[in-house]
């Protein structure tokens, strides 16, 4: 991740009017996002296609419900997995549960993409 963002930052630097700002202003001035902002906010929409049944398969279940009755937030969390390798945290199907499993009922509720995707950027906005 961090060798993408090198290339970004050269990308963004070799633009003429822009060489002098710093990176977090070349990419305000381009309307770009760092890779991590721009995972913080792919990962749940592409979570939410999923769950919707765009990428599903028949069979094959990526992320697991959790059916306990103490939730707090929202009313449709992910089961986190334990797992003894530290490589296997980096997964997307595992760095994501922890993520959804904090965003607001009013979003994952969403009835649409588009919908999900208007009402996660309000929910991130204020982390980002």
């Amino acid at each position: 991740m961090d060798l993408l963002e090198q290339v970004q930052r050269r990308a963004t630097k070799m633009i003429r009017r822009l060489e002098h700002l710093s990176y977090e202003d070349r990419l305000k001035e381009l309307g770009l996002f760092s890779l991590e902002k721009r995972r913080l906010w792919g990962d749940p929409v592409a979570t939410f296609q999923y769950l919707e049944g765009a990428y599903r398969r028949d069979g094959e279940e990526l992320f697991v419900r959790d059916c306990s009755n103490k939730m707090r937030g929202n009313g449709f969390k992910l089961k986190e997995g334990r797992f003894r390798l530290d490589i296997r945290k980096k997964f997307f199907t595992v760095r994501v549960v922890r993520q959804w499993n904090r965003l607001p009922s009013e979003v994952v509720d969403a009835p649409s993409l588009e919908v999900f995707k208007a009402r996660l950027d309000g929910a991130l906005s204020n982390l980002v």
